[in-house]
C-alpha cells in the first residue's frame, strides 16, 4: 500500500523519485474519474488549493470535507470515517490534529492515506523544501541548510527526515527547550543561531506560535526573539537563500525586509506544494 504519514516512512529512492515525478509537468491522468477525499480538521490556504488542483491535473476529482462533516474521533471513529470515505475515493488525504488517527486510519483500509499535516509530521511540507532546495542549488545531497527557531515542530521534523535520507547538511538552531526531540542520525542542533547559518547555503524558518498555541504566545514570542531572521543575521551566509514554510508574521519570526527581498524563495516554494502534491498523488497511484 503506498502510504504516505511521514517522509521517515520512506526509503531514499523512494524520496527521490517522489521529487522527480513532481518535476514532470506530465504524468498523464492516474485519477481519471476518481475522487479525492481532503479531510480538513485544520484549515490551511496552502495546501488546499495545492491538494485540489494537484487532484485535477491527475484527472480526478477532489472533494474538501471539513470537520464538521465527518467529526474526526467524535461523531464517528477514524476506522469508521476512513472506511466510509473508502467506499467512493481512491485515495483519502487528512489533515489532523493528531498522527494517531491516520495511523489508525491506515489500518482500516487499503485505500492509500496520505497526510496533509499533523501535530507531528508534515510530509507535503518538507517535498517542497527539498524540491525548492534542488532547483535553487542544482542540488540537496551536500546542501547547507540552517533552520532557524522553533525546532521541535512537524515542518523541522519532516525537512529533517528528508535532510537525513538525501544527505543533505541540517542545523537546528533553537532555544533551550525548543529543540528536535526526535533527530535523524546527522541533524546538528545548537542553541547559536549565528553559527547555525554560517556557511549555509539555505535558511529556514516558521512562525513562533502555531495553531493551538495561542495560550503561551507570549512566552514563546519572548524567548525565540534572539532567533529572528534578519539581516544582520543573514551577513554570515550573504549568497543564502531564504525558506519559509508560510503563513509568516513579518517581524516577528523574519524581517520583512528578508521575506521580501531578492534572497527569498518562498513564493517558488509556495508554488511547489502543488507540484509535489501532483508527485506524491501519482506515486500513490503507482506512477
Amino acid at each position: 500500500m503506498s502510504d504516505l504519514l511521514a517522509i521517515a516512512d520512506l526509503g531514499r529512492d523512494t524520496l527521490s523519485h517522489l521529487l522527480d515525478l513532481a518535476e514532470r509537468s506530465a504524468l498523464g491522468r492516474p485519477l481519471a474519474g476518481e475522487g479525492v477525499a481532503l479531510v480538513f480538521q485544520k484549515p490551511s490556504a496552502r495546501t488546499r488549493n495545492s491538494m485540489e488542483m494537484a487532484v485535477v491535473q491527475l484527472g480526478g476529482h477532489p472533494v474538501y470535507i471539513q470537520k464538521e462533516e465527518v467529526g474526526l474521533g467524535t461523531r464517528e471513529s477514524a476506522e469508521d470515517v476512513a472506511r466510509t470515505l473508502a467506499c467512493y475515493h481512491r485515495i483519502i488525504a487528512a489533515r489532523v490534529m493528531d498522527h494517531r488517527d491516520l495511523v489508525a486510519m491506515s489500518a482500516a483500509v487499503e485505500t492509500p492515506i496520505l497526510n496533509m499535516l499533523s501535530d507531528s509530521d508534515h510530509p507535503l511540507q518538507a517535498l517542497a523544501d527539498l524540491l525548492t532546495v534542488k532547483q535553487l542549488l542544482g542540488r540537496i545531497e551536500g546542501a547547507r541548510i540552517a533552520y532557524i527557531g522553533d525546532g521541535d515542530n512537524n515542518v523541522a521534523r519532516s525537512l529533517a527526515q528528508g535532510c537525513a535520507l538525501l544527505g543533505a547538511e541540517l542545523v537546528i538552531a533553537s532555544p533551550e527547550g525548543y529543540g528536535l526531540s526526535d533527530a535523524p542520525d546527522g541533524v546538528r542542533q545548537t542553541h547559536d543561531a549565528a553559527e547555525a547559518v554560517r556557511g549555509a547555503e539555505i535558511v529556514y524558518t516558521d512562525v513562533w506560535v502555531s495553531m493551538g498555541q495561542d495560550g503561551e504566545a507570549e512566552a514563546r514570542r519572548r524567548t525565540l526573539a534572539p532567533y529572528q531572521v534578519n539581516t544582520a543575521l543573514l551577513a554570515a551566509c550573504p549568497d543564502a537563500h531564504f525558506l519559509h514554510c508560510l503563513p509568516a508574521r513579518r517581524g516577528e519570526e523574519v524581517a520583512a525586509d528578508v521575506i521580501d527581498g531578492p534572497r527569498s524563495a518562498v513564493w517558488r516554494q509556495a508554488a511547489n506544494r502543488m507540484h509535489t502534491a501532483r508527485g506524491a498523488l501519482a506515486w500513490m497511484r503507482g506512477a
